[in-house]
């Protein structure tokens, strides 16, 4: 390049460069080419179809000079890249985007959560993705369902759909806001019955079956109604909380086998609270 590069040792005898090599410059060159946005270690040689004797001295200096960010060990991004749900889903294969999360994605929501969640069929530690924080719920196989995808190219991402986001939700409500909120946005949600039942059905958890049929037939979802005669007639051994975790008082609502410890004036204003 004309200048003197001088170097010197880093751990692990990493060589970090004073100035940007010829092979830095390559390697960068190849990356905007293909629109890399993110990689890993482990497959960017095959990707670009060139081996690169050098390549973790190549992208540790890299990263030494803020060109590329280590997302975590042997995985890496632009520096002008930072979408925390593009990255989240990279460096969690098979993960989705839920929860809280995806209620304000889907716009059922204002209130922006502090961390992204995450659901995933394994268990990964939560993380921090340049100043995001994201916290990874492991759940059962089938309860991977209802994934829509977002984006283009680099930039898509795995986002549970609408009525697999309320199924989830109600499933985990310690992981979607607080309680009013999830009631507002299932009165807000436009959803379809038959997808409703499928993964209800799915995770067979009888009590937040009857919450939501209960809810559905509150709110007045004539859409939902094929949903709410299922939720009806699903089959509930003794009577279930209206709001899970909360005190056992209330009234017994022998219809759909719940305890309102929540009243029923008091749901249907907090779904009009913002009328």
């Amino acid at each position: 390049m004309g200048s003197k590069v001088t170097q010197k040792v880093m751990a692990k005898s990493t060589y970090i460069s004073k100035n940007l090599t010829q092979e830095h410059i390559d390697f960068m060159r190849e990356l905007n080419d293909r629109e890399i946005l993110y990689f890993s270690l482990n497959d960017i040689q095959s990707t670009l179809g060139k081996f690169y004797p050098n390549l973790n001295e190549i992208v540790e200096n890299l990263n030494n000079k803020k060109i590329l960010k280590r997302i975590e060990r042997s995985k890496y991004a632009l520096s002008n890249f930072n979408d925390p749900y593009v990255l989240s889903n990279f460096i969690a294969p098979g993960s989705i985007v839920a929860y809280w999360s995806a209620l304000h994605l889907h716009g059922l929501t204002e209130r922006f959560p502090n961390k992204i969640f995450v659901k995933i069929p394994n268990r990964k530690r939560a993380t921090d993705i340049f100043g995001t924080k994201v916290q990874f719920v492991s759940v059962a196989n089938y309860k991977m369902t209802g994934r829509i995808v977002k984006g283009y190219g680099d930039q898509r991402y795995t986002l549970s759909d609408i009525e697999s986001t309320i199924v989830d939700c109600f499933d985990q409500p310690r992981y979607a806001g607080d309680w009013p909120d999830l009631l507002r946005a299932f009165n807000a949600a436009s959803m379809k019955s038959n997808k409703l039942i499928s993964y209800t059905k799915t995770y067979a958890h009888a009590a937040i079956i009857k919450r939501m049929g209960y809810l559905a037939e509150l709110c007045n979802k004539k859409e939902l109604k094929k949903f709410i005669d299922f939720a009806l007639n699903y089959p509930l051994n003794k009577y279930s909380l209206f709001e899970q975790g909360k005190n056992d008082q209330g009234k017994y609502n022998v219809r759909w086998k719940l305890r309102l410890n929540m009243s029923e004036e008091n749901i249907l204003s907090c779904l009009n609270e913002n009328d």
